[in-house]
C-alpha cells in the first residue's frame, strides 16, 4: 500500500509540474497584459518591465487539479471534509481577489477586507493556530497570521524568482515531514505536491531573466495557501515535546520554515517607520534590492535565497523527525543570524 501510495504521490507531482509547463507556456503565448500596471501607476516597482503576471491562474488551476485527487484518493480524514472545503473556498476567494488586483488595481482597504475574510474562513473550517487557553487569542493570532503571510509573501515578489523559491522550499518541507511521518495518505501532502509542481513549472518561467511574474494572483493564492499549511505543520506540529504545556518547538519551526518572507516583511516595516514612512507603500528597499545595491546579481541573490532557505528547511524538518535541544537551540541562534545579517545590510548599506 505503502509503495503504490508513493508511486501515485510522484504521479500527482510528475503530472502537475507537466500540466503547470503547459499552462504557462499557453498563458504566455496568448495573454500579454493580464497584471500590466498603466504607465500613470504610482507604484514603485523593482522591475519596469512590462510582462505578463500570468503565474497565478496556472497555480490556481493546478491546485484544483490537485484538490480532485485529494477528494478521490482514500485518505485518514475520509478526503471530503470541512477542512478542506475551507481550503478551497479561502484560496478560491485569495485567488480571486488577486486576479482582480491584477486587473483593475483594486483599492488597499477592499483588499484587506478580503484578507480578513478568507482569515475567517480559514478559521470557521478548522483550521486555526492552538498556542493560547483562550480559543478567542487564538483566533485573533490566526487572522493576523494570514493576512500577515500573505502580505509577506506579496511583498516578497520583488524580484525574479524568489517568490517562487521561498513557496518551493516551503512545500517541499511539507511534503518531506508528511512522508516522514506516514501521513502520506493526508490531504496536506497532495495538495503540497501539486503546489510544488506548479510552482517547479513556472520557475521555468519566472527566473531571471524572467517571462512572466505571478503576480498578486499567485502571491495571495500562495500566501493564503501557505499560511494554511503551516498552521497544520508548523503552528500545530503534534511531535513537538511540550514544557509546562507549550509546545516549544512549534514557533520556531514557523520562525525557520517562513525564515525569508517573515525576515523581509519585519526588516522593510522597521526601516520604513524609522524614516516615517508607511509600511504599507511599495518601494526598492527589501533585502534583496539591498543586496543588489550591494553588487549581488539578481541570479546570485536567487541563489543565495534558496541556500539560505534550504538550511532552515533541513533544520526544521530535523526538529520534527529527530528533535533534540541542541539543534534546537541552533535552530534559533540561525533564525536570529539570518534576520541580523539581512537587517543590518538593509542598515549599512543605503542606495546611492
Amino acid at each position: 500500500m505503502n509503495l503504490s501510495f508513493h508511486f501515485i504521490l510522484t504521479t500527482i507531482f510528475i503530472v502537475c509540474f507537466v500540466f503547470s509547463l503547459l499552462i504557462n507556456y499557453i498563458l504566455l503565448r496568448f495573454a500579454q497584459t493580464l497584471g500590466m500596471r498603466m504607465r500613470d501607476n504610482q507604484q514603485i516597482r523593482w522591475n519596469v518591465d512590462s510582462k505578463p503576471s500570468l503565474g497565478g491562474i496556472s497555480f490556481y488551476v493546478v491546485f484544483l487539479f490537485a484538490f480532485i485527487f485529494t477528494i478521490i484518493l482514500p485518505h485518514k480524514n475520509n478526503g471530503f471534509n470541512i477542512q478542506i472545503i475551507g481550503i478551497l473556498m479561502a484560496s478560491t476567494l485569495a485567488f480571486l481577489m488577486g486576479l482582480a488586483d491584477d486587473a483593475f488595481n483594486t483599492q488597499p482597504l477592499l483588499k484587506s477586507l478580503t484578507q480578513i475574510f478568507c482569515a475567517l474562513i480559514v478559521i470557521f473550517s478548522g483550521h486555526s493556530i492552538l498556542i493560547f487557553e483562550n480559543q478567542f487569542l487564538n483566533y485573533i493570532l490566526t487572522i493576523f497570521w494570514v493576512v500577515g503571510f500573505m502580505n509577506s509573501l506579496n511583498m516578497l515578489d520583488n524580484m525574479d524568482g524568489i517568490s517562487s523559491i521561498v513557496s518551493i522550499l516551503v512545500c517541499l518541507f511539507m511534503v518531506s515531514v508528511n512522508i516522514s511521518l506516514f501521513n502520506t495518505d493526508s490531504y496536506s501532502t497532495t495538495l503540497n505536491l501539486g503546489v510544488l509542481g506548479a510552482l517547479c513549472g513556472f520557475l521555468i518561467f519566472n527566473f531571471h531573466p524572467s517571462k512572466m511574474f505571478m503576480g498578486d494572483t499567485g502571491s495571495q493564492f500562495l500566501g493564503l495557501f501557505l499560511a494554511v499549511m503551516g498552521i497544520d505543520n508548523c503552528w500545530n506540529n503534534p511531535t513537538s515535546p511540550l514544557v509546562n504545556g507549550f509546545a516549544i518547538v512549534n514557533p520556531v519551526l514557523v520562525g525557520l520554515v517562513f525564515l525569508l518572507p517573515l525576515t523581509d516583511t519585519i526588516t522593510v516595516i522597521i526601516n520604513r517607520l524609522k524614516e516615517g514612512r508607511s509600511p504599507f507603500i511599495g518601494g526598492k528597499d527589501h533585502t534583496t534590492h539591498h543586496l543588489f545595491f550591494r553588487g549581488l546579481t539578481e541570479k546570485r541573490i536567487a541563489l543565495l535565497f534558496l541556500a539560505v532557505g534550504n538550511i532552515g528547511i533541513i533544520l526544521a524538518y530535523s526538529l520534527v523527525v529527530n528533535f533534540s535541544y541542541t539543534l534546537f537551540f541552533v535552530s534559533i541562534g540561525y533564525i536570529l543570524l539570518v534576520f541580523t545579517c539581512l537587517y543590518l545590510n538593509t542598515v549599512l548599506r543605503k542606495k546611492s
